[in-house]
């Protein structure tokens, strides 16, 4: 009972969330108190969610001071240069941009953080992506599949994590999967150039030219019905559309997501896809004018200050000294005294990034609930023990590929403590019999990372659609089956090459 009831409730929070039928907030919170109830839990459910949420506490505090840190050095223009940098280098064609958005996710993601990544990443090309109409879900699509595919570095979670369960040396299990790693990264930036190409036939290539003394007109270059379509939209809503980024805070999304009628998912109010508009300088280049440069928030003269700060915030981060959350708390607090030492400008700080917070620490706290009934039931540990049972015996000798596959599933089902604590012991003591050794269960169990990473309960990919305001439903609906795609190829190559037995 408690497998189906397991199952039954992952569905339908997956279904819930895909057909928008209710938020990700709300799926979180009521699909797993009905399905307690009925697994027969009672008043025991408070106790349940207040241990999983007392656990996610530090979690959401990290993504609370993290989300303002790095909204306050968006809007004192600390990356700025960064934004015109990467335009001037990938110009205005779409497709560029969203295979820049995979490489920048790839070298970010190397820290093995996936938090940092996505800050990171976000900050630098929401802006882009918004400016040009392009859809922000390709973004979340395209960051959160690579650094799914990244995160089986030896220093990252799920890899320490097989080899402090099984006994092994992290390096034995990264070192021979290098070559599915290659063909992973090959295929999420083969992923990353269609969807651009597909971003650049619904847009064209987009220039800004002056075209009279009064305004400047964006014109489209290329024959794309989407490029023409975005041309008549453009001279329907007057030509420049200038101010759609009044502050850069606007622009990632941060302050409701909205500006001059626009969602930042890249639709018009009307449901139409919509084409990004602002003012160029003469020189015709978007980078130069990608954030206000008027906005009142910037600090051009302290900007190797907050550049400092910033070095100085990522190295405690990899060096460990403090926890990530209370490094952040500290960063934010240094941020506010040097860019904004009166009291008022301070508070005003603070509500402005206010509505980004609630947004994503109310998933990390609304993810307890489901985090707390999978646990506090039993319900988890009966969907992993059934798995395992109807394995035959004759499948044996294919044990390490198998748990290749379930790895995908259950990482995603249940969080990676769980998964490699908890299930992949018993796994391994199976298939030890069959001559299986534990570097090989260990390599074929961190295959699943690009599918565990699309899941709901990592807070990252929370802190990843909230900070770009695309829907979760939404981003699992493009990046699914895509990470399944790369999971399953990373896993055939390991295969091949005979780092992880099959039959």
């Amino acid at each position: 009972m408690l497998v189906i009831l397991g199952y039954a409730m992952v569905l339908t929070f997956m279904v819930l969330i895909m057909t928008k039928r209710m938020s990700p907030v709300l799926a979180l919170i009521i699909v797993p108190t009905v399905f307690g109830l009925f697994a027969g839990a009672g008043l025991g459910l408070g106790d349940m969610v207040t241990k999983a949420i007392g656990t996610l506490a530090p979690t959401a505090a990290l993504l609370m001071f993290a989300i303002m840190y790095f909204g306050l050095m968006i809007d004192v223009g600390l990356f700025d240069p960064l934004v015109r940098f990467i335009l001037r280098v990938t110009g205005n064609d779409p497709a560029k941009i969203v295979l820049g958005t995979a490489l920048l996710a790839g070298a970010v993601s190397l820290d093995g953080d996936g938090s940092t990544t996505f800050i990171v990443v976000t900050a630098a090309m929401l802006p882009i992506y918004l400016k040009l109409g392009m859809r922000p879900v390709v973004m979340t699509c395209v960051a959160g599949l690579t650094n799914g595919t990244l995160n089986i570095v030896p220093w990252g979670g799920p890899t320490a994590r097989a080899a402090a369960a099984l006994g092994i040396d992290p390096t034995d299990i990264f070192v021979p999967l290098v070559p599915s790693l290659v063909v992973g990264l090959l295929l999420c930036f083969g992923f990353a150039w269609s969807m651009g190409l597909r971003e650049r036939k619904r847009l064209g290539l987009i220039e800004f030219t002056t075209a009279a003394r009064g305004g400047r007109v964006p014109a489209t270059a290329g024959a794309s019905a989407g490029s023409r379509a975005g041309s008549r939209m453009l001279a329907a809503a007057g030509g420049t559309g200038g101010g759609m980024f009044t502050s850069p805070t606007v622009a990632l999304g941060l302050r409701g997501g909205k500006a001059d009628g626009r969602r930042a998912d890249g639709e018009g109010v009307d449901g139409t896809d919509t084409v990004g508009s602002a003012e160029s300088d003469g020189a015709g280049t978007m980078a130069e004018t990608m954030l206000d440069p008027n906005r009142p928030t910037l600090r051009p003269g302290r900007i190797w200050v907050n550049l400092g700060l910033t070095v100085a915030v990522m190295v405690a981060l990899v060096v460990g000294l403090l926890p990530l959350h209370f490094v952040f708390m500290i960063g934010t607090a240094i941020a506010l005294l040097v860019n904004f030492p009166q009291l008022k400008q301070q508070t005003a700080q603070i509500v402005a990034h206010a509505p980004s917070i609630v947004g994503v620490v109310s998933m990390v706290f609304a993810a307890g609930v489901l985090i707390g009934v999978l646990d506090g039931t039993g319900m988890v540990s009966a969907m992993a023990d059934w798995l395992v049972a109807v394995i035959p015996d004759s499948m044996g000798p294919y044990l390490a590929g198998i748990t290749g596959l379930l790895s995908m599933p259950l990482t995603f089902f249940m969080s990676n403590d769980a998964f490699y604590f908890g299930i992949l012991p018993v796994l391994s003591e199976s298939a030890a019999s069959f001559g299986i050794t534990p570097a090989e269960m260990a390599r074929a169990s961190v295959v699943g990372q690009p599918v565990h990473m699309q899941s709901p309960l990592v807070p990252a990919i929370l802190l990843l659609v909230s900070l770009a305001n695309v829907n979760l439903g939404d981003h699992h609906k493009k990046v699914l089956w895509r990470a399944a795609v790369v999971a399953v190829a990373m896993l055939a190559v390991a295969i091949v090459v005979r780092v992880i037995p099959f039959g």
